[in-house]
């Protein structure tokens, strides 16, 4: 069986994670979406948020599950039996950073693999940041985010912007 780990902060879930995910899914028996439960940064939506609304959105991909960690990726795909990470890239400036990580983590973890998966062209502009600075000036995020999440985010964003 091949296991494979998409990890990420997901804060919030965008199309362009949700396109990783599908595509992902079809290359492998399971995929497990990590989500990164990351102590030096303040998220948008706790952890159990994230999980929540990533079971929402996947749950349709009858092998994908969403679990939390933190701390090493290494330690989560040795406690998962994962041999692969699957990371999205959406431009060349991703691909340093991305690479560094990965050779490191084989260097961790023998056992480990990354995967590269190019963004869809529809989606090489995205991220979670640019999804809450455009919510944060009250932008439309429909495209940005799946349907069903569009109002929860902006919620959020007005919520931390009324503190």
């Amino acid at each position: 069986m091949i296991r494979a780990i998409y990890p990420g902060s997901f804060d919030p879930v965008t199309l362009g994670h949700l396109d990783i995910i599908r595509r992902a899914s079809q290359k492998v028996d399971e995929l497990i979406v990590g989500v990164l439960n990351n102590g030096g940064k303040t998220p948008l939506f706790s952890i159990d948020e994230r999980v929540s609304m990533l079971k929402e959105v996947t749950g349709g991909l009858s092998n994908v599950k969403i679990l939390s960690f933190s701390g090493l990726l290494v330690d989560f795909a040795r406690q998962t039996e994962a041999t692969i990470v699957v990371r999205g890239l959406r431009a060349i400036s991703d691909f340093e950073y991305e690479l560094q990580m990965a050779q490191t983590n084989h260097k961790l973890n023998p056992q480990v693999d990354t995967m590269f998966l190019a963004t869809s062209l529809q989606y090489s502009y995205l991220s979670s940041t640019i999804v809450k600075e455009v919510a944060s000036f009250d932008g439309d995020i429909s495209e940005f985010v799946p349907g069903t999440l569009v109002e929860r985010v902006k919620e959020k964003v007005r919520e931390r912007r009324d503190r």
